[in-house]
């Protein structure tokens, strides 16, 4: 998947500007795709110059002036397009932490250990943050009404995706730290 199709996802939500769809892509997109502010804006050079995007420029008093991103014509055609595409092969794990874990045997457990626990306050923190975004979507609605009635429920659901995600990280972290500490536990002392 480009980062353009990515990009033209999060612009369905309307108008925004480079520094809006970064902060978006942090806030929404996150849990299944990260690109860089870098990244961001040279896709968005490239997708004005093919004609999916289109910028207007905002004046502002004691701002620098901001130009503010729209999807085209056709870049809503290519967004259909694309869906119409069947996906790609589900993309593989690819976490240096796993790699770690699998070697702690013969490397610095410690380390690992602390490596797990930052991962698991760093899923904490992410699953906070995707809750409070779930609690602005519903907006005082239940799921049920939600689902039924809102005008796009795509990033409800990519949302609900990242949740489970970010669960699922910390009950990994939480099992692989009860293991650790039952066999540091059991571990007998050394001998003076």
């Amino acid at each position: 998947m480009a980062l353009r199709n990515a990009v033209m996802a999060a612009l369905l939500e309307g108008e925004a500007s480079g520094y809006d769809l970064a902060k978006s892509f942090d806030a929404s997109v996150a849990n299944f795709w990260m690109a860089t502010p870098q990244q961001l804006y040279r896709e968005l050079e490239r997708m004005e110059t093919e004609g999916l995007i289109a910028a207007r420029v905002v004046q502002q008093e004691r701002r620098p002036n901001k130009r503010l991103f729209a999807l085209t014509q056709a870049g809503r055609d290519a967004v259909h397009a694309y869906t119409a595409e069947p996906p790609g092969r589900p993309s593989a794990i690819r976490d240096e932490l796993m790699v770690k874990v699998q070697s702690l045997d013969a490397g610095d457990a410690e380390a690992v250990r602390a490596a797990i626990a930052e991962r698991q306050d760093w899923a904490k923190d992410k699953l906070a943050r995707y809750e409070r975004l779930r609690d602005r979507l519903l907006d005082g609605r239940s799921e049920d009404d939600y689902l039924t009635d809102a005008e796009r429920i795509g990033p409800y659901l990519t949302l609900q995706r990242g949740m489970a995600f970010e669960r699922e990280n910390l009950r990994w972290s939480r099992m692989a730290l009860r293991v650790l500490d039952r066999r540091e536990a059991a571990r007998p002392l050394p001998h003076p």
